[in-house]
């Protein structure tokens, strides 16, 4: 709006000076005064140092817009492209299994993935019903979601730390007709087993004996699978680019997980913007150690195998120790992370291994400034590909220029070009603050805020599908923000959990006995690494928690009376936070 009103005055100034019969070179220049006198400067000094990032950013942009318009035109599904993708590169290797050594070329991917639509078909599924996939990582866990799509069915990929309430909660809210669970799950099966409907139609792969599968009401699923035809089904659902392809839950560290739509375009989308933005090439080896019921593991780098034929290795679970000598093992040229598997890999003691690997390009978030370089110059990383983007979001954004410490940008000369913006919000309550027109205000360069995505269902790259729960769906929408009447998706994207504020008012409470109920309970990112203890829990004058004001001491001992109690991990308990502890957090010494 500034740099508008700037160019408005400008040339407001030169129609002014034609008016009085100035030459057009006076006029020009006496415009083009006004316009870097009133600050217009910025804007070329800005202009020219983004330019070519910019540029860059609206090429990626378009080719993926293009090719989003090309696959809307002509109906095509995520299983049509990846037909697509088989017939390139029949014999090349499609995905490999690190721990047991499988390999599965693209046309065996793509015959299992038919045997599996088979089966769903044999058990009376159709298009629009929803299996519920409860496993640790492996290609499997892709066979069957990529299967069931072929015939219309959902998946919906349910995290494999959850347990009792919040693994019943993500089973119930996808309303699904059948769950295949891993061997490995039998247990977290069993706490919810009596809770589960009748109708619900349970399998099991992996070893599991005759009597356990009884014991769960389970089939087992491999030989059901081993006896199904391999060619394509005949049965084709009527979906289309902007159906369901599968959900998957957010994190719940706020609350329960909630079950995120997953379009067949947004899946495209997610995996062909981390491709151009991160200059992936056809022959990359992607080194995936995420768990495949997020969409980092699952799209950002199985996308890559599925769409663009480039072979992925499939890590059952994270190993610091393994790390680089899988990476050395399976010629990998492309490894995935999140922050904090970055700073493990920094505290491991220096090997051969992580120097005579061949990867150039780490693709992921949460990467701290403070671990950028150390990391790349260490292990000799060329590029960090850091981008933001929840699942579900419009907003994503990623770094393509390699700054360090940024996740991303949005172009200052083209904005409208994707419309994106930082809000301010009411850091007490984080409601969005407006102004006089009822509008949101848009932050200024360095300034915190909410980021925000304006919805076009219209648009792949702007619409916004929500979750199963449309409630939940209505949260996160903001209407009156760029303009009047328009829409707006609200990020604020869920993390690892901080700290628990508790009212222990008659002195009772128990740290041991509450991280043994936290531990059934939750997921281990979702419990509270900071416990404070207070004779009560201090309130707004509207009854409103003081989040503000706990959030700004934080964990400090030396400006509270509360207690503060730390999850040490390692010991499996609470320890008081007293100024020696304290300060070992400060300095990094004992890692958050």
């Amino acid at each position: 709006m500034r740099y508008a009103a700037t160019a408005s005055l400008s040339f407001g100034s030169l129609g002014l000076l034609r008016l009085f019969g100035a030459p057009w070179s006076w006029s020009v220049a006496a415009g083009l005064g006004v316009y870097l006198g009133t600050g217009g400067w910025q804007y070329f000094y800005i202009a020219i140092r983004t330019v070519k990032r910019d540029i860059n950013g609206l090429y990626v942009l378009m080719r993926v817009k293009l090719a989003l318009w090309r696959h809307t035109r002509s109906g095509s599904t995520l299983p049509v492209i990846f037909s697509r993708t088989v017939a390139r590169h029949p014999d090349k290797p499609a995905l490999v299994y690190e721990a047991t050594g499988e390999t599965w070329t693209f046309s065996q991917l793509d015959q299992l993935c038919n045997a599996a639509a088979h089966w769903a078909l044999s058990q009376g599924w159709t298009s629009g019903d929803v299996v519920a996939l409860f496993m640790e990582s492996r290609p499997l866990q892709v066979v069957l979601w990529l299967g069931l799509a072929r015939v219309g069915v959902e998946a919906a990929l349910i995290n494999f730390n959850l347990r009792q309430d919040s693994l019943l909660h993500c089973l119930g809210v996808s309303a699904a007709r059948g769950l295949v669970f891993g061997a490995e799950m039998a247990g977290a099966v069993s706490e919810v087993s009596p809770s589960l409907s009748l109708s619900m139609t349970r399998y099991c792969t992996g070893d599991l004996g005759p009597q356990q599968l009884a014991a769960l009401n389970a089939q087992s699923l491999d030989p059901m699978l081993a006896s199904s035809p391999h060619h394509p089904p005949s049965y084709v659902p009527s979906k289309g680019f902007s159906d369901r392809l599968f959900y998957i839950y957010t994190s719940g560290t706020t609350g329960l997980p909630k079950a995120a739509i997953v379009i067949h375009s947004r899946y495209f989308r997610i995996a062909a913007f981390g491709y151009y933005s991160f200059r992936m090439r056809p022959d990359d080896i992607i080194y995936d150690c995420l768990p495949l019921y997020h969409s980092a593991g699952n799209i950002m780098g199985v996308g890559q195998c599925l769409i663009n034929g480039l072979t992925v290795v499939v890590k059952r679970k994270f190993s610091a120790s393994r790390f680089w000598d899988d990476c050395i093992k399976y010629n990998c040229t492309v490894v995935q992370y999140i922050g904090e598997i970055c700073r493990y890999l920094l505290s491991q003691p220096v090997r051969p291994s992580e120097q005579g690997h061949r990867v150039r390009l780490a693709v992921g978030n949460g990467l701290r400034p403070s671990v950028w370089e150390a990391f790349t110059q260490r292990f000799g990383i060329e590029q960090i590909g850091e981008f933001y983007g929840a699942t579900e979001c419009n907003c994503s954004v990623a770094n393509m220029d390699g700054k360090v410490g940024a996740c991303g940008f949005n172009s200052r000369i083209l904005p409208n070009v994707y419309p994106i913006q930082l809000v301010k919000v009411d850091e007490e309550t984080m409601e969005l603050v407006r102004n006089k027109a009822g509008l949101c205000i848009p932050c200024r360069p360095g300034e915190p805020g909410l980021l925000v995505g304006k919805i076009n269902q219209q648009d792949p790259l702007r619409r916004f599908d929500g979750y199963a729960n449309q409630e939940a769906t209505r949260k996160k929408i903001a209407h009156n923000v760029f303009k009047k009447n328009d829409s707006a998706y609200l990020s604020g994207v869920e993390g690892k959990a901080g700290m628990a504020a508790i009212a222990d008012l008659n002195g009772s409470f128990n740290c041991d006995s509450f991280l043994r109920e936290v531990q059934k309970a939750l997921p281990p990112y979702a419990r509270p690494v900071f416990l404070r203890i207070s004779p009560q829990v201090d309130t707004t004058g509207t009854f409103k928690i003081q989040k503000t004001r706990l959030q700004r001491e934080g964990y400090d001992p030396r400006i509270t009376s509360d207690r503060i109690y730390f999850l040490n991990a390692r010991a499996g308990r609470y320890e008081v936070v007293n100024e020696e502890l304290y300060n070992s957090l400060v300095d990094g010494r004992i890692p958050l």
